[in-house]
């Protein structure tokens, strides 16, 4: 549960569409925020998974996409396991590539509006 870790992915640029309100999260601080408040949530040790990781690559560009699970125990002491679809756009800055657009989603019930936690792929 490494913030400093996390931040070193992020362009300072990043615009994020992620699980939490707002609909975007504009600037690498304000997607630490979102970090922070799961960090926060869970007793350490956290485990998140990447799966089906695809990633297509140009000369400064490049996307990635993949289903992640975030496991572990929340701090009340209940266990919570479950999937998110990521997209990643990636710029070349420099000679280091970073996160400059992040989408994480949770898939919804429409009819209901309920988020489906229980899926796998």
């Amino acid at each position: 549960m490494d913030r400093e870790g996390v931040k070193s992915i992020y362009a300072t640029e990043l615009l994020s569409f992620d699980i939490e309100p707002p609909l975007q999260h504009v600037g690498a601080e304000a997607k630490l925020k979102n970090w922070t408040s799961v960090f926060a949530r869970y007793r350490p040790l956290l485990s998140y998974e990447v799966r089906d990781l695809e990633i297509t690559v140009g000369s400064d560009v490049a996307f990635g996409r993949s289903l992640n699970r975030l496991s572990g125990t929340l701090k009340s002491g209940e266990y919570s396991d479950h999937w998110l679809r990521w997209t990643g756009c990636f710029r070349k800055i420099g000679d280091n590539w970073f996160i400059v657009h992040d989408h994480v989603s949770i898939p919804v019930d429409v009819r209901s509006g309920t988020a489906l936690l229980d899926l796998e792929p």
